[in-house]
């Protein structure tokens, strides 16, 4: 519900944050174990192969839904990483537009991998895969996430998981 314009002003919403535009945001993780193979998860609520990550909350930023979520669905505390992808997914029927943003948290040693727990709610087994297996295996919008990931040296902004002409790598 908007109020009067008042003069040449644009109309003011009765309540700014009720039109402040909805955007969910989610947070993955690369994690690779000693031998550089990618850790990969068999998700219960959809099908195919994902990473860690998933839905930030309104109270956390980015890096820390990240590591919240990672936590949660296989029971690793990861302390480090670095930004490595920025991803918009379009809007489809009965779905905003998406920010997916990856993380890529380095290799963790065995021992803090031989901790893996699974939430057994929601996912149903891991794996450690060589990243183009793992390219391979992932659902195909976290698959040219990841793959563009592994390609660039430096965070990539991507659309639909697919590098933007015009922009400098």
């Amino acid at each position: 519900m908007s109020e009067q314009p008042r003069g040449d002003l644009p109309a003011l919403p009765a309540d700014p944050i009720e039109e402040l535009p909805l955007i969910p945001v989610s947070a993955g993780a690369m994690i690779f174990d000693s031998l550089g193979r990618l850790l990969i998860l068999d998700p219960s609520y959809k099908k195919g192969w994902t990473i860690p990550g998933g839905v930030m909350e309104h109270w956390e930023s980015p890096w820390q839904a990240c590591r919240r979520e990672v936590y949660e669905e296989c029971g690793l505390t990861v302390e480090r990483g670095r930004l490595a992808a920025v991803d918009t997914r379009p809007a489809k029927l009965k779905r905003p537009t998406q920010l997916r943003l990856l993380f890529d948290c380095g290799q963790l040693d065995d021992a803090t991998l031989a901790g893996i727990t699974l939430d057994d709610e929601e996912i149903l087994a891991h794996r450690f895969v060589e990243p183009q297996e793992a390219i391979e295996l992932l659902r195909p919008a976290v698959s040219r996430r990841v793959a563009s990931a592994l390609a660039s040296p430096t965070c990539c902004y991507l659309e639909d998981g697919r590098p933007v002409a015009g922009l400098i790598p």
